[in-house]
């Protein structure tokens, strides 16, 4: 075997061997996951954009759809950051209910808001464990305007129950006007023109514009089936 070809050997036996070691600390956060976040009870997630600031419109949105979500018997479950996540985390904090946040190291965006409650933080290093944690324990998502990471949320969720890996539950996109165009897309490009979806998948979102639509969306869906985790 020539050097270089040894040297290639060699360097893909530490990959493996490197990823079999992370195996560990990947159930590890599964481990610390689950323990923590079956006691906390129900809540509803809320995802949006990390650079929305306190004075726009949809944080103020935001802040006062988490507090009603209090009011109504739930918890609210964030990203940690800034932005739309640090108003959900506000509204809860306001309201005197739990306010959970999954935080994760992203570069320029990511640091904890401080509307989160001291034991209810929680730190993961892999983006799927954190996406879990999510979809395990929330009986809601409530998705205001956001990026790619929103839409990432999203559109996983969908899949998951699309799909049935896991148990429908309410998905609610607050923001008539920005989520109008991507869902027209949906229906016109993935249903009608393409058939790639169907009919009845259209049904998996529902549109709101305020917090009173998102309660009654909440409480309609839940006086039908019963709050647990969804897998």
């Amino acid at each position: 075997m020539s050097i270089m070809k040894h040297q290639r050997h060699k360097g893909w036996n530490e990959i493996k061997t490197n990823d079999s070691w992370a195996l560990f600390k990947i159930m590890s956060e599964f481990v610390y996951g689950y323990e923590r976040m079956s006691e906390i009870g129900p809540c509803v997630s809320i995802f949006g954009s990390a650079r929305t600031n306190p004075e726009h419109k949809y944080y103020k949105l935001a802040t006062r759809v988490a507090e009603k979500i209090v009011e109504h018997g739930y918890g609210v479950i964030t990203g940690g950051g800034p932005g739309i996540m640090e108003a959900g985390n506000k509204g809860a904090h306001l309201a005197g209910g739990t306010s959970v946040g999954l935080n994760i190291d992203l570069p320029f965006e990511q640091h904890d808001n401080p509307f989160i409650d001291k034991d209810k933080s929680l730190d993961f290093d892999y983006f799927f464990v954190r996406k879990v944690m999510f979809v395990k324990y929330s009986q809601g998502f409530v998705v205001m305007p956001g990026g790619f990471g929103t839409l990432d949320e999203l559109f996983e969720a969908i899949t998951l129950i699309q799909t049935n890996k896991i148990d429908k539950f309410p998905i609610i996109l607050v923001g008539s006007e920005f989520w109008k165009g991507l869902f027209d897309w949906v229906k016109t490009t993935l249903l009608d023109n393409f058939k790639n979806i169907s009919a009845g998948d259209i049904h998996l979102v529902q549109m709101a514009d305020t917090e009173d639509d998102v309660i009654q969306i909440l409480d309609e869906f839940y006086n039908q089936y019963n709050l647990s985790p969804n897998f």
